[in-house]
């Protein structure tokens, strides 16, 4: 806010930052960009800048930190990466004619979702930019038997124009929609209401850019680019995404494309925590591509098959035709090597197109960024008659007849475009000799001063008798004669007029070479507004084109990405998976691999398993020691049908499958201390969006159910779990488990199969693990001895040794429990059957309270005080200072027995 003693100057920032309170005002002054008052301070210490202080002398000197104009981009990229927004305010007229002072504006909010490139420069890295609403008056679509969806959500890549649109039925499925995509920037509506605020919240949380938008304004671009959304909501989230580029990019748009709408179930599901936990784009630990599916997978040669790859990895495919449209491209490419050899060495040579063409209609398509184009172009005819040979396979065949290579438009910059022209395109060297007649000749009149000015300085040579004489040219001062101080006494007076003194020569200008030196840089002056206006004609040229780039881009992606895929599956010994089509759930792998894991040893050294669900076998219990690798079985079952469903080949001899429609795993053992949950509630919550939201189509794996809790609890919930996913769910399920005891379930239960991770103790007690997954449940779970391999001290292991005897010879851990099975019947009411199972876990007491007495004698009044004390108190709820005065009560109790009897 404008204050009573500001100048002119700072009365017009103050109006401007009224406008953008959140944004860095990197206001233009000359040749810097300045920051004032708290962005001054503020900026100073995140981009290391000197902090100053304008009006110095007075009272209150304002902070003020400035940047070079020309340096602004790398200033700009580190605080947007940093999730801050800046405003770029220029002076919108010649301040050498301006009356008063130079009327400024902001020309464009640059925010982390409108980004145009990737952070660090990485083109296979979508920049998404969303906006979320909330139905609040019914308008959102509801399909017959389905549940409501009121939140509708858009989302766009601002330096590709890819526009798209869903549905989705809560807050949790935006949440993940948007950590799937990777977004940085979430747009809410303005108006006050309690589902934005709760959205902003959750947003805010999860560390996003929050923005806040008016209501769309109606306009023809709006009303083309929503033309194929037929919902209200849906028009009025892709209003609010679009009005809020409008109003913060201030230029044109035409590379945006019409919204495409999409599906959410359309796709294989899976949330956040599960491509957290399967490192499907990046390592779950270091947080790096490297380590991670898509880096095992990303042998694409463009930026765009990059981004493609990786949409293809979140979003796997659950229709089988689109799903077989892809394999059989793949098996083509695999099958014919010289083809994808040819295609590949060609796409080498394609830049992203996709950016280049939003350039183009973003109007900061440079000269360089042309030529860019020019030999992306040049390059398609090539890869399109590899792909149309007589010997390609007729489905590579249709590809290439698909291609539109946009041959016009390569001649063109071919014709018009140096091959190595300036960065800067106001500056001339831009157009070849032979494009256009007024540069040529322009070009001509500059040549033709080269000789000119040769003569000239013959001509003086020869009239002052000097022969050392020069006629020189240099930015600042123009033409001039230079000639040494030694020869200075040759000159006739009044023959030149001085212009300059150097040490040891003088420089002089005379009126023939002035009126050379107007007639030159006119010349020169001319050529480059020309060279100007004919890049601007061949960019309208390339915009005009845009949508032909753009369809060529997909598809130049699409065939990068379906080579590259080969690419993998043959080096890596990938195949075909089969899928069921007679809706059978059945899961048969034979000798499956986990890629990344197999990628990281040495050859031969990874053990391959088979995977195995019968039809009416549906959930496995996994045990076997730490470290055995039930893990990494787990995970392989989880990335086979991941790879399968996307459409790629996959790390086994065989593979046939169901198709699947989500997702859900819990692994691992993690916390969420910011929400205030501990690693058990995590592991509860993660296990209930399982059992809340799984089918019977849906793959579950649960990695140590029940281990944050106390033995007998964990069990409890762990046997609970299984019995409930066996009744009632039928989801295809891998349980790995500690808990032997729930090994015993598989005779109560058919649909249950013990299988167990190979493992066996050396004669000197080392053991071994074996990799190998083998039917029936695992004998022990050699934790001591995993704790030897881990270096703990050899008296700590003896004595746990020691202690494990004890507790095994007394029978811990080993119980009978009556397990009570709830037969459901649609003709009858419920009825329940008694069985017994040893080592099955219920809610058990710590110790069994027997009667102990002599026998022919019956217990006192007092004995039988203590012991329903004991019954009446619940363990689980016991703090140590409760057990310490239960202690001395039941001293008090046992005394006072004593003294009456």
């Amino acid at each position: 806010m404008a204050k009573a003693t500001d100048t002119p100057m700072m009365v017009q920032y103050h109006q401007i930052k009224d406008l953008y309170p959140d944004a860095f005002l990197f206001y233009r002054l000359g040749d810097f960009y300045e920051l004032f008052e708290e962005d001054a301070i503020k900026g100073a210490k995140i981009l290391e800048l000197t902090l100053t202080s304008r009006n110095k002398n007075s009272e209150n000197p304002v902070p003020m930190a400035g940047i070079p104009y020309h340096a602004a981009s790398n200033y700009i990229d580190i605080l947007v990466d940093a999730g801050y927004k800046v405003a770029i305010v220029e002076q919108m007229e010649d301040p050498a004619t301006a009356k008063g002072m130079v009327k400024r504006d902001v020309v464009q909010l640059i925010t982390p979702g409108t980004k145009l490139a990737g952070q660090k420069g990485d083109g296979k890295t979508n920049n998404f930019l969303a906006a979320v609403v909330h139905d609040n008056s019914g308008l959102a679509p509801v399909k017959k038997g389905a549940a409501p969806r009121p939140y509708a959500l858009a989302y766009i890549d601002l330096s590709t124009g890819e526009l798209k649109a869903t549905f989705l039925a809560t807050a949790a499925e935006v949440m993940d929609e948007l950590g799937a995509l990777e977004v940085k920037e979430v747009v809410l509506a303005k108006e006050e209401d309690l589902k934005a605020a709760e959205l902003a919240k959750l947003v805010g949380e999860k560390g996003l850019v929050v923005s806040f938008q008016g209501p769309a304004q109606p306009s023809a671009t709006l009303t083309y680019l929503t033309k194929d959304l037929k919902d209200v909501l849906g028009q009025a989230v892709t209003g609010l995404l679009l009005q809020y580029l409008f109003d913060t990019q201030k230029r044109s748009l035409d590379h945006i494309m019409p919204v495409q709408s999409y599906e959410r179930q359309a796709y294989l599901v899976f949330n956040q925590v599960s491509r957290v936990n399967l490192d499907l784009v990046e390592n779950a630990r270091t947080k790096q591509k490297a380590g991670s599916l898509f880096a095992l997978l990303d042998e694409t040669k463009t930026a765009m098959g990059g981004r493609l790859l990786k949409q293809w990895l979140i979003k796997p495919l659950k229709n089988l035709k689109d799903i077989q449209a892809r394999q059989d491209v793949l098996a083509a490419f695999t099958d014919d090597f010289f083809t994808r050899g040819t295609v590949q060495d060609q796409l080498k040579y394609v830049y992203d197109l996709e950016r280049l063409a939003a350039k183009a209609a973003l109007g900061t398509l440079n000269a360089k960024d042309m030529v860019q184009l020019k030999k992306s172009l040049q390059a398609v005819p090539a890869l399109q008659a590899a792909l149309m040979g007589t010997s390609a396979d007729p489905i590579l065949q249709a590809l290439g007849e698909d291609l539109d290579p946009v041959s016009d438009l390569a001649d063109l910059i071919e014709k018009a475009l140096v091959e190595d022209p300036p960065v800067s395109v106001r500056d001339g060297e831009l157009i070849k000799t032979g494009y256009d007649d007024l540069v040529d000749s322009y070009k001509q009149a500059l040549t033709d001063n080269q000789d000119w000015l040769a003569n000239y300085q013959e001509e003086e040579r020869q009239a002052t008798g000097i022969p050392t004489l020069k006629v020189k040219y240099n930015k600042n001062f123009g033409y001039f004669i230079e000639v040494t101080k030694a020869n200075l006494g040759k000159l006739e007076e009044g023959r030149y007029t001085r212009k300059q003194t150097l040490i040891n020569a003088e420089r002089f200008t005379t009126v023939a070479l002035k009126e050379h030196e107007d007639l030159i840089f006119a010349a020169q002056t001319k050529r480059y507004d020309r060279e100007y206006e004919l890049f601007l004609a061949i960019r309208r040229q390339v915009k005009e084109q845009m949508h032909r780039l753009q369809h060529l881009a997909h598809d130049l992606a699409k065939i990068d990405v379906l080579a590259a895929l080969a690419d993998v599956a043959e080096e890596r010994h990938f195949v075909r998976p089969r899928f069921h089509q007679d809706g059978s759930r059945a899961v048969r792998i034979v000798q499956g691999r986990h890629p990344v894991v197999e990628s990281l040893l040495g050859a031969g050294e990874y053990v391959a398993n088979d995977v195995t669900f019968p039809q009416d076998q549906f959930i496995q219990l996994v045990t076997g020691p730490n470290m055995a690798g039930k893990s990494t079985y787990m995970r392989q079952i989880a990335i086979i049908v991941i790879l399968a469903q996307m459409g790629a080949f996959v790390p086994a001899e065989s593979a046939e499958l169901p198709i699947f429609d989500q997702i859900f795993t819990r692994i691992g053992a993690n916390d969420d201390l910011v929400a205030g949950r501990s690693t058990f509630m995590v592991e509860m919550a993660e296990a209930n969006l399982a059992l809340q939201n799984a089918t019977a189509q849906s793959l579950i794996l649960f990695d140590e159910l029940g281990r944050g809790t106390a033995t007998y609890d964990g069990m409890a919930l762990a046997q609970a779990i299984i019995e409930y996913l066996a009744k009632h769910l039928h989801a295809t399920t891998v349980f790995a488990t500690h808990y032997h005891e729930l090994t015993a379930l598989s005779e109560a239960y058919p649909a249950i199969e013990n299988v167990h991770v190979g493992a066996k103790l050396s004669e000197d007690g080392r053991l071994h693990f074996l990799h190998q997954v083998q039917p029936g449940a695992a004998d022990r779970s050699y934790g001591i001895q995993v704790a030897a391999l881990a270096g703990l001290p050899s008296p700590l292991l003896k004595n746990a040794e020691g202690i494990l005897a004890e507790l095994e010879k007394s029978g811990a851990g080993q119980v009978e429990v009556a397990e009570t099975i709830a037969e459901e019947s649609n003709q009858a009411a419920n009825h329940s059957e008694k069985r017994a199972f040893t080592g099955m876990a219920q809610d058990l007491p710590l110790f069994e309270i027997a009667e102990a007495k002599p026998e022919g004698q019956s217990l006192t009044a007092d004995q039988k005080a203590i012991l329903d004390k004991l019954q009446q108190t619940n363990l689980n709820k016991l703090t140590p200072l409760d057990a310490l005065n239960l202690l001395y009560q039941l001293q008090e109790m046992e005394e006072n027995h004593g003294e009456n009897s």
